[in-house]
C-alpha cells in the first residue's frame, strides 16, 4: 500500500535511504551521502504532504516524494512543458532487501497517476549520471532526458533531468 508518510516513520525512512546509499556506494555510485537525503528534507516533505511510503505488513519498504516545487537548479533546463503545473519526483528509494520486486515501479505508477488525475502537465525528476540502472528505469517508463544539473554537496558529476509529458 502507498500512503502519506508519518513523522514517526522518519527513523525507518532514514534506515532505508542509508541502506540504499551503502548499496550504491558498493556499486561505485556515489549519489547519496551523509548530507543527502537528510532528516530535515524528509521533515519538510511531510510538512508539505509530499512524502509517501510503500508498505507491506505495516513495514515501510520505500519512499517517494511527489512535489510541486521546482528546485532552483532546474530553472536552466529546457523542459518539454511550461513551468508551473508540474510535479517533481525526489528521493525514490526501496530498501535493498526488497529491490527487484516492482516496488519502485508501483511508486512511479502512483506518482504518475496522481499527477495526471490532478491535472498536472508532466512529471519531472533528476537521476545521477553515474547511475545507469536508474537512467534505464526512467527511460523505459517513457521519460525523456533533457539536460544536466549539479548538486555540489552530492557529487562533482552531473544529474540528468528527465520529463514525462502526461
Amino acid at each position: 500500500m502507498i500512503r502519506p508518510a508519518k513523522i514517526s516513520e522518519i527513523p525507518d525512512i532514514l534506515t532505508i535511504t542509508h541502506a540504499c546509499a551503502i548499496k550504491m556506494q558498493k556499486n561505485g555510485i556515489f549519489q547519496w551521502n551523509e548530507y543527502y537525503p537528510s532528516k530535515e528534507a524528509f521533515v519538510k516533505d511531510i510538512e508539505r504532504d509530499e512524502l509517501f511510503v510503500i508498505e507491506e505488513d505495516n513495514i515501510v519498504l520505500g519512499t517517494i516524494v511527489i512535489s510541486t516545487l521546482m528546485d532552483e537548479e532546474y530553472k536552466p533546463i529546457k523542459w518539454l512543458t511550461p513551468n508551473g503545473n508540474n510535479t517533481y519526483i525526489h528521493r525514490l528509494s526501496v530498501h535493498p532487501d526488497h529491490q527487484g520486486k516492482g516496488l519502485a515501479q508501483k511508486m512511479m505508477d502512483y506518482a504518475e497517476t496522481f499527477s495526471k488525475e490532478n491535472g498536472f502537465l508532466s512529471v519531472r525528476l533528476d537521476t545521477f549520471s553515474q547511475n545507469k540502472r536508474n537512467q534505464r528505469f526512467y527511460e523505459q517508463r517513457g521519460y525523456q532526458k533533457l539536460g544536466d544539473v549539479f548538486f555540489p554537496k552530492q557529487s562533482e558529476h552531473p544529474f540528468h533531468c528527465y520529463e514525462l509529458v502526461l
